[in-house]
């Protein structure tokens, strides 16, 4: 066992000058703060050593001078020399020399111990493969190497390596043997399987030979079965052959009248097609003329209703004279009736006179010159009273003037009344009629604003609808062609079929909260990689995804009260994932697995991330495998071919069930083309229902041009309305009531005359009275007459003539109502006579013709009086 005596250090690294360090002994540390040159020293021992460069902590040996990494060397040369001590032989010298860039061994000092080996070209190799020299952190770096790594260091150290390509072959040779004897263990078991499969095989043939026997005297029977009921067949069908062809023989000649038939009809048919077109034309054009003869109509309505209440009107006025001439009828005939009792109570004062003359025994009767003498006193006292009694007669006239005329006002106040109340209602007709007008425009309006934009609504569609249609079809070629150049015919299992009615079930009673299959949602970039990233997803490639465990749990359940198969969830709530090793990304030749994906929705990046880890994918097995194993860490790595490294170093290769498994992507691939085609088929099929909505967008057209015309003649009846009916209505009722209020001053001043007149006729017939009270000498009559029965007598001719002149005041009322009608084109209901036969003629006359007035009357009434009114039309309340 040697050791390091000493070591002289000329301008080496840190050490300027010539320098000699030792003796060292046996064991030796060298300690000292940091920068004391520790490890300049190990440089130095490895550099005298011949140590690469790479080892010595400098890029080049230049830099090994004192200063020369400054810019400032020392000297143009450094030196090392090391004297190594060894029991029982000589010290030995070891010496190298930096001079320029390039270090030289020094002449004379262990040459022959430096040469090593013969063959090897560097000289110290035999002397640091036997005396090993560690660097700095060598020590620490052996420890954190791996197994595998340690193992190569203990065969290089033990140069077991150098039996390493024996060591394979032997391997090679004894991995030969073994399988050789495997094989012929296999083949040894293949024969006696052969053997006996080969004797099941000759007992199978046996059954089946005598099976096929059987089979053909089974066919036989069979086919003679068949051909007997066949022939019963034949002749059963020829006969019915036979009755349907003489059916058919009927039905041709019945099809030949039907045909002829069915010729005229057509001619029928195109004789009411022309017809009918020739009806549609006309309906058209009665349509439009029905949309011209519109506004005529609502204005002829509007007028017949206008009528329909001034003839309401008319007969309430009609109502109300019947009423006055019932009542003036009435009270003519009480008259009539009063002035018969008044002649039956006069003849009844004759008889009783002519009783009591009779009782007593004298004559009452007057003579002839006591009734001249009466008579020339009653003239006497009538000349007295004739000037007051014409005034009477005066006033009567004026009084009957002013009643009639009172009367005539009142008729025409109460008229203008009934007139201004049917005004009112005509300007509040009007009004409502604006209000229904205004409203009727307002929502005409709204509605065909609501016309409008359901038309372009429908027209956007329709065109949309067109548009889409287009589109759909070229998208249906173009999904049809990917399915045609597809060509992968899948038949789905009950088992997957199962796996996705549970699947869909568990969607809609979880949504949002189950999301999927994993191989659903997410899709390898490029063809290329499916077989790869198939390997890596395993059996999580078919896991389902949820959005928590709850979920998960749930759904497990309902699968197992299902009877479903057992499935993997993945709750992203869940798993617990490592972040992705961003340096990996920076690897050459390899991707990130979870980069050659993509997937959808981007929240189950959590479950791809689980699935996939840090894995690795390359483009061959060898880029793989230096990958995985090649470098200071390990990765997880797959092929292309899915030839996957793991870790541990176990290494798995792509079999046949894995391409089969990696179809599935291109099987999904269809599957979404085929739910694409049903989705454009569907949609395709919607679009037609919106493309047939022309027929709806005509008629809407159709009924927006009618409101519109609608409108337009509302607007044109509210512009006439308001600008013609309100507005004269209004101007007749502002006539009408200035007309009233002049009725209210004229009535009281003809009542105040009136009252006045009664007043002086009053005081008049008193003055009368006193006349024919002063009429009282009746000396000259005789005393057997009697001041009573004179009196009596003269008392019933003053009734009389008042009743008369009373039965002549009703007579003129008539006449006037009568003549009211008349001018007022009232058209009473007549039993008998005509409205020709009243006069335009006032019933009385001036006080100048009393004879001609009275005369004339008397005509008029008489031949008014020929004139009888219906009253049945008359209600009982009014009579």
């Amino acid at each position: 066992m040697g050791f390091l005596k000493l070591i002289e250090i000329e301008n080496f690294k840190s050490y300027k000058g010539r320098q000699i360090i030792g003796p060292f002994r046996r064991f030796t540390a060298i300690i000292g703060p940091n920068g004391s040159g520790k490890s300049n020293l190990m440089d130095a021992i490895s550099f005298v050593l011949g140590e690469k460069t790479s080892n010595l902590r400098v890029k080049t040996l230049r830099d090994l001078i004192h200063g020369a990494p400054v810019g400032k060397p020392a000297a143009s040369r450094a030196f090392v020399s090391m004297v190594y001590s060894e029991e029982g032989a000589e010290d030995r010298t070891f010496a190298r020399v930096i001079v320029g860039a390039a270090p030289r061994q020094l002449p004379g000092l262990g040459e022959g111990e430096m040469e090593g080996k013969a063959g090897s070209s560097d000289p110290w190799q035999g002397f640091r493969d036997f005396y090993h020299s560690h660097p700095q952190g060598a020590v620490e770096s052996i420890a954190m190497k791996n197994p595998k790594e340690r193992t190569a260091l203990f065969e290089e150290i033990s140069r077991s390596g150098e039996l390493a390509p024996e060591y394979d072959k032997r391997k090679k040779e004894m991995v030969k043997a073994e399988e050789d004897t495997q094989f012929n263990y296999h083949r040894k078991k293949n024969i006696a399987a052969e053997r006996k499969e080969a004797k099941q095989e000759k007992e199978e043939a046996d059954r089946y030979q005598r099976l096929k026997d059987e089979v053909v005297r089974a066919q036989v029977q069979l086919q003679l079965f068949k051909l007997f009921h066949n022939e019963a067949e034949i002749e059963k069908l020829n006969k019915e052959l036979g009755l349907k062809n003489r059916e058919i023989d009927k039905d041709k000649k019945r099809m030949d009248r039907v045909e002829d038939e069915l010729k005229d009809r057509k001619k029928e048919l195109g004789k009411m097609m022309r017809e009918q077109q020739q009806i549609e034309k006309e309906i058209k054009e009665k349509d439009s003329e029905l949309n011209q003869k519109r506004p005529q109509y609502i204005k002829a309505k509007e007028n017949t209703s206008h009528k329909i209440k001034k003839l309401e009107a008319a007969r309430k006025s009609l109502q109300n004279a019947q009423k006055q001439y019932k009542k003036r009828k009435a009270d003519m005939d009480e008259l009539e009736k009063e002035m018969l009792s008044v002649e039956k109570s006069r003849q009844e004062f004759e008889e009783r006179m002519e009783e009591e003359s009779q009782s007593q025994g004298r004559d009452l009767t007057l003579e002839e010159n006591q009734v001249k003498k009466y008579h020339r006193l009653k003239e006497e006292a009538s000349k007295r009273a004739a000037t007051l009694a014409q005034e009477l007669e005066k006033f009567n006239r004026d009084q009957k003037a002013d009643q009639d005329r009172l009367d005539l006002e009142e008729r025409k106040k109460v008229e203008t009344e009934a007139k201004i109340k049917q005004k009112l209602r005509e300007i509040e007709e009007n009004q409502k009629r604006i209000e229904k007008l205004e409203e009727y425009i307002a929502t005409s309006k709204q509605s065909l604003e609501e016309q409008k934009r359901l038309e372009g609504e429908l027209t956007e569609e329709v065109e949309l609808a067109k548009r889409r249609i287009d589109e759909i079809n070229k998208e249906l070629n173009q999904v049809m062609e990917q399915l045609g150049d597809a060509r992968i015919d899948r038949q789905e299992s009950s088992r997957q079929q199962r796996k996705a009615e549970i699947m869909d079930s568990i969607k809609r009673l979880y949504p949002g909260s189950v999301y999927g299959r994993l191989i659903d949602l997410c899709q390898p970039t490029q063809k290329k990689y499916q077989i790869a990233v198939t390997k890596v997803l395993g059996k999580n490639m078919d896991a389902i995804i949820v959005d928590s465990e709850k979920t998960g749990r749930d759904c497990i359940q309902y699968i197992k009260e299902q009877r479903g198969e057992p499935e993997t969830f993945l709750p992203l709530d869940y798993l617990e994932v490592k972040p992705t090793d961003e340096k990996l990304r920076e690897l050459r030749g390899a991707k990130l697995v979870i980069d050659v994906i993509r997937y959808e929705p981007p929240h189950i990046k959590k479950a791809l991330q689980f699935a996939c880890g840090n894995a690795l994918v390359c483009d061959n097995v060898e880029d793989a495998r230096r990958i995985a194993f090649g470098g200071h860490q390990r990765h997880k790595t797959v092929a292309l071919d899915g030839t996957l490294f793991q870790k541990s170093g176990v290494i798995s290769g792509g079999a046949s069930d894995l391409k089969a498994k990696a179809r599935r992507w291109d099987e999904k691939a269809v599957d979404k083309l085929k739910e694409k085609k049903e989705r454009l088929t569907e949609e395709l099929k919607e679009q037609m229902k919106a493309k047939r909505k022309e027929a709806e967008l005509r008629q809407v057209q159709s009924q927006a041009h009618g409101l519109q015309m609608r409108l337009k003649y509302s607007q044109s009846d509210l512009e006439q309305t308001k600008t013609r009916h309100l507005a004269l209505n209004l101007q007749e009722k502002s006539k009408l009531e200035s007309e009233l209020a002049n009725f209210g001053p004229r009535i009281n001043d003809i009542k105040r005359i009136i009252q006045g007149r009664e007043r002086e006729m009053k005081d008049l017939k008193e003055k009368m009275n006193q006349v024919w009270g002063d009429w009282g000498d009746w000396g000259e009559i005789p005393t057997s007459f009697g001041e009573k029965n004179l009196w009596e007598m003269t008392h019933l001719q003053k009734e009389v003539t008042a009743i008369e002149t009373k039965l002549e005041q009703k007579r003129s009322d008539r006449h006037n109502l009568l003549q009211a009608c008349k001018m007022q084109d009232i058209r009473l209901p007549l039993a008998r006579g005509s409205m020709d036969d009243i006069s335009q003629e006032e019933g009385g006359g001036s006080a100048e013709e009393p004879g001609g007035s009275s005369q004339r009357s008397s005509s008029l009434y008489a031949r008014e009086a020929l004139i009888e009114i219906d009253y049945s039309d008359l209600p009982e309340e009014l009579k």
